[in-house]
């Protein structure tokens, strides 16, 4: 089944972009990044900024993100996939990150969520320039709970790059 992803969470504020590799099918049915309540990212995120958003709807969320120098994206624009594994991802496109720069000025850290997502880490550097640092995090999937301690101290790694509002 093909699914589409969404479009970016990025503005000329963003210091960190987080990219997954395409929502579940539960974030499509909702038409919200990381919209499935059994994948850990709002929580894990929270760990990070320090401030628990986890209660809040899905618009205050993101608001909170871009307080903190946030954006979301993910990898794929289209993709065929049965289910929501990213083990399932089949002829897939890329999204077009040649314009990321202009989009956000600011930018110093990409965040691959996941090895899926990780895999596009050479080419991401390469397209976004200059000064960009990388990083692949531990999947925030809900079946990557299994080293939950080493996971948010891998995702707390971040935070020199975050915002405090």
């Amino acid at each position: 089944m093909k699914k589409k992803g969404f479009a970016p969470i990025i503005d000329k504020s963003t210091r960190i972009l987080i990219l997954g590799s395409l929502p579940s099918d539960e974030s499509i049915r909702k038409q919200q990044y990381y919209g499935n309540p059994g994948n850990d990212f709002w929580r894990l995120i929270s760990e990070v900024i320090g401030v628990d958003i986890t209660a809040l709807d899905y618009s205050a969320r993101i608001e909170k993100l871009q307080e903190h120098g946030i954006g979301l994206w993910d990898i794929f624009s289209t993709s065929e996939r049965e289910g929501s594994l990213d083990s399932n991802i089949k002829n897939e496109e890329i999204n077009d990150f040649s314009n990321l720069m202009n989009v956000a000025p600011n930018l110093q850290l990409v965040c691959f969520n996941g090895k899926k997502a990780g895999e596009f880490e050479k080419r991401i550097r390469e397209h976004g320039g200059r000064g960009i640092e990388t990083k692949v995090l531990p999947s925030s999937s809900g079946a990557n709970r299994r080293n939950s301690k080493k996971r948010i101290m891998e995702w707390q790694s971040i935070a020199d790059f975050i915002v405090q509002p």
